[in-house]
């Protein structure tokens, strides 16, 4: 099956959809104050890429790097990582978190943070293959044990491999 990763807008193809999709799942595992979801406005900003894989003319997978600003500099967080249930088990999600760390590190920047639910047991396992740790909250986001924080500076993932 042939997969192309392309760059998405808040007016592409699926994308409304796939946004519902995780709004929904998100919002039936925890509570809705805890969900900081990326509105599908945010996605046509200059500081965020966004990019998909159809198949079967469909939006299979997405995910978007924010691009932040902290004490430390620039940093990528990532967002919306998501890989529709009927297309699982491709590697979509390794395709599209891969090609999110490569833009991170194309613009210079070598650290990349996310903020994931504790429930999300398998998004934790993918970003910890990845060289992931769990890190302390960062940004606007507080504490909470619902969430899992985690970090990779890219220059060590660039080492390990």
């Amino acid at each position: 099956m042939k997969r192309k990763i392309q760059k998405l807008t808040s007016s592409s193809p699926g994308v409304i959809e796939i946004f519902s999709e995780i709004d929904e799942l998100m919002n039936g595992l925890y509570p809705a104050e805890l969900n900081i979801l990326l509105p599908t406005t945010e996605v046509d900003k200059d500081n965020v890429e966004f990019y998909g894989i159809y198949l079967e003319n469909r939006l299979a997978a997405c995910g978007a790097v924010v691009i932040n600003q902290d004490a430390d500099g620039a940093y990528g967080e990532l967002k919306r990582i998501y890989v529709k249930p009927n297309f699982r088990g491709l590697g979509l999600s390794k395709a599209i978190l891969g090609y999110l760390i490569s833009l991170v590190t194309d613009r210079g920047l070598n650290k990349v943070m996310l903020e994931t639910g504790a429930k999300q047991h398998e998004a934790i396992a993918l970003y910890r293959h990845f060289g992931f740790y769990e890190r302390e909250s960062y940004g606007t986001y507080q504490p909470d044990p619902e969430s899992v924080f985690m970090q990779l500076y890219v220059a060590d993932k660039l080492t390990a491999r």
